[in-house]
Order: structure tokens, then C-alpha cells, then sequence
């Protein structure tokens, strides 16, 4: 049995929740986006309180059971009040631009790199930090990741991209035996 299941969902009075045979949709002000719910599942909605019951006594019907509670509370929190995930670049000369719907970064390489910006998220550039808003938890999870794919943070010096508030472990680097 799942603990995370079992807990029931609060639906806020912003959102609209309608269930359409295997979709679940969510709409408010901010946007709207669905979820596709497998088999095995019944998905009840009472005085906006939503429900997960599984309608199978199976091993995989329980494993799939909080996955499938935290996904449609992420997609409810997503539509009210949305996610957001914030990355700072450290480097001398290490620069991020917005041009038009394109994330231009300079990162030290002989190159500059362009990543196109996906539908439904948001970006805003400030100095060196790197907001990145949006509906969708994966998406902005996965877009900046992407992001800090591009100039991973190295151990000797520190500089590359991270998250806000992320600790790096520092490497002492080579010290001269003689100084001691």
C-alpha cells in the first residue's frame, strides 16, 4: 500500500479539474495542461478533493499508485501557481542573453551556445542569474538541466552554472612541497 497514494489531493478554487474518460485536465488563469491516466485507476473528484483509487490488488497497481497522486498534484500546483528554478552562472566572461525566443550563453568556448526556449516556459535573464518559470514541473526541471549541462561547475576554481543556494566542493588543487 502507498502511503503517498492514500493522501487525498486539495483542489484550489482557481483551478478547474475536469476528467474526460483517461485524461485529467487542469486550467486556470495561468494556463492549462493535462495528465493521461493508465488503466487500473479510478480517479475520484468530490467538493474539490481528488482522489487516486487503484481498481486492481497488484504489485505494479501500487507501485504505479503514489507516482500517478504525485504527478496529478504537480499538475495542479503547476496550473495554480507554477514552477520556477533558478541557475547562476560564476566565470569571468561567462555571459547569458534572451534573443527572441532563444537563450544565447557565452561560456567560454569558441563558440557561443543557442538553446531554443520551449513552449510554455519562461525566461528572464538578471546579471547572472537565469529564471526559469513554467505549468509543467518537468519541463522546467528538464529545461535547466539542460542549461546546466552546458558548462558543469568544476571543483578547482568553481566557475560553470548552478543552482541558486547549490554547494560545490572545492578541490584543493597542486600545492608546492617546498612552501610548507
Amino acid at each position: 500500500m502507498s502511503r503517498i497514494g492514500k493522501k487525498e489531493i486539495n483542489i484550489p478554487d482557481s483551478v478547474e479539474v475536469v476528467l474526460e474518460e483517461n485524461k485529467l485536465k487542469a486550467k486556470s488563469s495561468k494556463g492549462e495542461d493535462f495528465l493521461i491516466i493508465k488503466n487500473g485507476f479510478k480517479i475520484d473528484i468530490k467538493d474539490n478533493v481528488l482522489s487516486v483509487i487503484p481498481l486492481e490488488q497488484k504489485k505494479d497497481t501500487f507501485a504505479q499508485w503514489g507516482t500517478l497522486r504525485a504527478l496529478i498534484n504537480n499538475l495542479i500546483k503547476g496550473v495554480d501557481k507554477g514552477f520556477e528554478k533558478q541557475l547562476e552562472i560564476q566565470g569571468v566572461g561567462y555571459r547569458a542573453d534572451i534573443e527572441g525566443t532563444n537563450l544565447n550563453l557565452k561560456l567560454g568556448y569558441s563558440h557561443p551556445i543557442i538553446l531554443s526556449v520551449p513552449e510554455g516556459i519562461d525566461v528572464k535573464v538578471e546579471k547572472n542569474i537565469i529564471t526559469i518559470n513554467g505549468i509543467s514541473k518537468g519541463k522546467v526541471g528538464q529545461f535547466a538541466a539542460l542549461i546546466k549541462f552546458q558548462r558543469p561547475v568544476e571543483p578547482y576554481k568553481g566557475k560553470g552554472i548552478r543552482y541558486v543556494g547549490e554547494k560545490v566542493l572545492r578541490k584543493a588543487g597542486k600545492r608546492v612541497a617546498g612552501s610548507a
